[in-house]
């Protein structure tokens, strides 16, 4: 093989690799939403959350799809009980939201914990662009959020 086909199989060996990487985020859409412990509304019953908690996308099995929450826990939901589109959490007890992907920037607004924020984006340089529910848009840093 020339060196460019090495390159290009490296190139492309890269690609696949971080691809297989990519965190898929989901979000519930539902009011409330309940996670079982298998895929089936006959399986136990663990835990209710509120619309808007974003979820680490596991795998998907027909109508059910196994996620993960912040702290690792692994669960099933059913699929029409949430949404592709994204949101974030406040992690701290208060973040800063900014006018700019930078520390320096204007703060526009703080939210407190657990507030949900509708992810706009990933700036690349561990910034989140987000809208909080009352229409402002901001940034804020992608350590200080779950979702994103």
């Amino acid at each position: 093989m020339k060196p460019a086909g090495h390159y290009f199989l490296f190139v492309l060996l890269l690609c696949s690799a971080a691809a297989a990487h990519a965190v898929n985020f989901v979000s519930v859409s539902a009011d409330k939403a309940i996670l079982y412990d298998a895929p089936s509304v006959k399986a136990k019953k663990l835990f209710v959350v509120n619309r808007y908690m974003p979820f680490e996308q596991v795998v998907t099995l027909d109508d059910w799809v196994k996620v993960r929450d912040r702290s690792g826990g692994l669960y099933w939901m059913e699929k029409h009980v949430l949404s592709n589109k994204r949101y974030v959490f406040a992690l701290l007890p208060l973040i800063d939201v900014r006018a700019e992907p930078a520390l320096s920037a204007a703060r526009l607004f703080q939210v407190r914990q657990q507030i949900a924020l509708e992810w706009l984006g990933s700036t690349g340089t561990g910034w989140i662009k987000v809208r909080h529910q009352d229409g402002n848009v901001g940034y804020v840093r992608s350590t200080e959020v779950w979702g994103g």
